[in-house]
């Protein structure tokens, strides 16, 4: 399976930012008091993951991670974590997810951490500004989908190539092949 888009995570944002505006609405309806947000954060962290999950092309572990998911989801709900450590350890594990599935180096996850981070503070500065929670999850999801744009392996040193302090350079390992067919070339003729 192709590994997502931006256009693909846009459709997410979306999608999560409207079902999250009218999810919570209606359930401020039907529960009055603070669960609710809890539950939509719960609600959409799981649906996100599973996401997540679908498109990676990972194979393991895709039945543990969704029960790790709930165990880590159900000890914070009945810890009374406050709502800050609730969004955090939700966010955590979305990009601790992100990592294991679409990385193969430490500086693609810090990055991507960066990244959460900014969601995270772009979610905020949009809930205080407009004071909707729509405005918010769209925020959030819209700079989660920037996620695509972070290679899976990020160069350790300027150059764009990987650092292997036991094998040659390339080029200078081409350029000898080169020069010795040339003098075997030159040799027979």
């Amino acid at each position: 399976m192709r590994r997502p888009d931006f256009l693909e995570g846009v459709a997410v944002a979306l999608i999560a930012s409207i079902g999250g505006g009218v999810l919570y609405t209606a359930g401020l309806a039907f529960f009055p008091g603070g669960g609710v947000l809890r539950l939509l954060i719960a609600a959409l962290g799981l649906g996100y993951i599973l996401y997540l999950l679908r498109r990676s092309r990972e194979h393991v572990g895709r039945i543990t991670v969704p029960a790790a998911w709930l165990v880590m989801a159900a000890v914070t709900w009945f810890s009374a974590a406050p709502l800050a450590i609730y969004v955090l350890v939700h966010l955590g594990a979305v990009w601790l997810i992100r990592s294991l599935y679409f990385y193969s180096s430490v500086l693609s996850a810090l990055t991507d951490l960066c990244l959460s981070g900014f969601s995270l503070a772009a979610a905020v500065w949009a809930l205080l500004h407009t004071g909707s929670v729509f405005a918010s999850l769209w925020c959030l999801f819209l700079v989660q989908a920037l996620f695509v744009a972070i290679p899976a392996t990020l160069p350790r040193r300027p150059g764009g190539q990987l650092q292997h302090p036991n094998r040659e350079d390339r080029f200078q390992h081409a350029h000898r092949v080169a020069e010795a067919a040339v003098r075997k070339l030159s040799s027979t003729h």
